[in-house]
């Protein structure tokens, strides 16, 4: 049994939540039980993510998308209503970490997915994503790669050359910065989503985008980080898949 609000100051202290700009406000949201036994993960607020984590026996439910974001009507709905409900059902807690975790150099989405497909980074790409190398890798292989770990067949706009080797991986809604990686010199640009001009922009651009789901692409930083915490702290943790084809 730990403490929640250490539990809290230690994951914000590691991700370093004062340094990056939010949606949403980052750690503690939702406050329920004191004392945690086991903390429960996944990708995203949802009710059934909720409801599922409370009947696992959680009493801090971590997530990288939480509540409350800025560009939503300040009016608790059925769909926030019900979310609520089924944390004060189990008198548990809410922290999400977003930006700053998709940062984080060891447990962030972008470091994960790197070691995960093999390729080791060399730097920043963006706002919170990873430029990297592997290869020479055919570009084939580096798709495959990306199948088996996202565990889906990635959208991928292949118009760049056969064999790669420079990667820059920013997961989720990153598309956009298919130019900005174009510019810097990467051969692929490995993301969650892409955009409508992305098409165009690869074949003009002579780059390749992968891209591989929002949700598929932003799994593991929250399994790293329960992991980390429930280490630290001696607590059992899980980790809920609830299905997102986005």
């Amino acid at each position: 049994m730990a403490d929640r609000d250490a539990i809290v100051a230690c994951a914000n202290e590691l991700l370093s939540v004062d340094r990056w700009p939010e949606f949403g406000p980052p750690g503690l949201q939702v406050i329920g039980a004191a004392e945690v036994t086991r903390i429960a993960c996944g990708v995203s607020a949802s009710r059934e993510l909720f409801e599922r984590a409370v009947d696992a026996g959680a009493e801090l439910v971590l997530v990288h998308h939480g509540l409350f974001w800025r560009n939503e009507p300040l009016v608790v709905d059925a769909r926030l209503r019900g979310r609520l409900e089924a944390l004060f059902r189990g008198n548990a807690s809410l922290a999400a970490y977003h930006l700053a975790l998709d940062a984080h150099p060891e447990l962030g989405n972008n470091a994960q997915l790197a070691q995960r497909i093999g390729a080791t980074p060399t730097g920043p790409f963006g706002g919170v994503g990873l430029g990297c190398e592997l290869g020479p890798l055919p570009f084939g292989e580096l798709v495959a790669r990306v199948a088996e770990v996202t565990e889906r067949t990635p959208l991928t706009l292949g118009h760049g050359s056969a064999e790669v080797r420079r990667v820059a991986i920013s997961t989720g809604g990153a598309g956009h910065d298919l130019v900005r990686a174009a510019h810097e010199g990467f051969d692929v640009l490995l993301t969650g989503e892409a955009e409508e001009p992305s098409h165009h922009a690869a074949r003009e651009l002579e780059i390749h985008l992968i891209a591989a789901g929002h949700h598929a692409t932003e799994r593991f930083g929250v399994q790293a980080l329960a992991a980390h915490l429930a280490r630290e702290f001696d607590l059992a943790w899980s980790y809920l898949e609830v299905d997102n084809p986005v």
